[in-house]
């Protein structure tokens, strides 16, 4: 009777670990991020690589600067399959938004270090600590172990501030009300979740619809009202997005709405575009209104997302 009281604890501890280690990480990286981020994003690689078909379907969920990124970890043996989680953040910069952040997965520092001199890099000493950097100039990416299965990654121009914020030289997101308040109204075991405040918001619609055929649409005056977004993206049977934008007044987010629903209907017409004879997703696409918050919802089986442009990645 011991014996099985004692496999049933086991059993039952042995799930633990998995959630509160992300939970975990998401309060350290966010401690880390310094308060002039406007957007962050959350993601979970081992919970993507057991998506279907997820090799032909990888480009949907990472952009080409955090492809670049795995090809730069690669380069000090550190394998895509090794990330198991990445937080990321973006502050304001000249032409885009400037990308860094940390991530977490089986990788130890000292090893690391091997293969990098193994390489010829030369680390680059920042806030006392050594860091890798694989392109010339500020702005190239550079990365940085910081602990066994802890990393940081930035621009050379960004990684003093994130190193002195991760140290507690500096303020963070975690003492930044409105990220605590809306951390709160994601879904933080979807595999993707972020938010985003004020002009950011509208560098994530563009992100998100690139490729449906809205270039010429100025998504920072179509979202100049909104203080906020948050959203999920849940990916099981299917991939579900779900969409929370926060307006200033009740009337901007009637304004808003209208907006949206006429922007659905011309995600509907270029689907059938560049889609003919395949199921719409966008004629689900679930537009409400309540207060100052509008809610989208929208689901797409994975064949749809392959032919998707730019849905679920975040390209930038």
């Amino acid at each position: 009777m011991r014996r099985t009281v004692l496999s049933l604890l086991i059993v039952a501890l042995a799930g633990i670990p998995q959630k509160v280690a992300g939970q975990d990480f998401v309060t350290k990286a966010m401690s880390g991020l310094p308060t002039h981020t406007l957007r962050v994003e959350y993601s979970s690689p081992s919970k993507l690589r057991a998506v279907p078909n997820y090799q032909s379907l990888k480009g949907k969920f990472s952009g080409p600067r955090l492809q670049q990124l795995e090809s730069a970890l690669d380069q000090l043996g550190i394998s895509e399959d090794d990330i198991d989680a990445l937080m990321i953040g973006w502050e304001p910069a000249d032409k885009e938004m400037d990308l860094y952040g940390y991530a977490s997965g089986h990788f130890d520092k000292a090893r690391v270090a091997n293969r990098a001199a193994a390489q010829n890099f030369t680390p680059t000493p920042i806030s006392g600590q050594q860091a890798y950097c694989f392109s010339a100039g500020v702005t190239g990416t550079c990365v940085v172990i910081l602990e066994d299965s802890l990393g940081a990654f930035g621009p050379l121009s960004s990684l003093t501030t994130l190193l002195e914020t991760h140290a507690g030289q500096a303020p963070n997101l975690n003492s930044d009300q409105r990220f605590t308040s809306l951390i709160s109204d994601v879904n933080k075991d979807s595999s993707i979740w972020g938010i985003a405040l004020g002009g950011a918001v509208g560098d994530w619609f563009g992100a998100w619809l690139s490729g449906q055929n809205n270039s010429k649409l100025d998504w920072g005056q179509v979202f100049q009202k909104v203080d906020s977004l948050t959203y999920s993206i849940d990916a099981a049977d299917s991939v579900n997005m779900d969409i929370k934008l926060n307006c200033a007044t009740p009337a901007d987010a009637a304004t808003l709405r209208q907006v949206l629903e006429g922007m659905k209907i011309a995600q509907q017409l270029a689907w059938q575009m560049q889609n003919p004879g395949h199921a719409n997703p966008y004629s689900a696409m679930n537009v409400d209104a309540h207060d100052t918050q509008i809610g989208l919802k929208i689901t797409m089986d994975y064949s749809a997302l392959t032919l998707a442009s730019g849905v679920g990645a975040s390209q930038n």
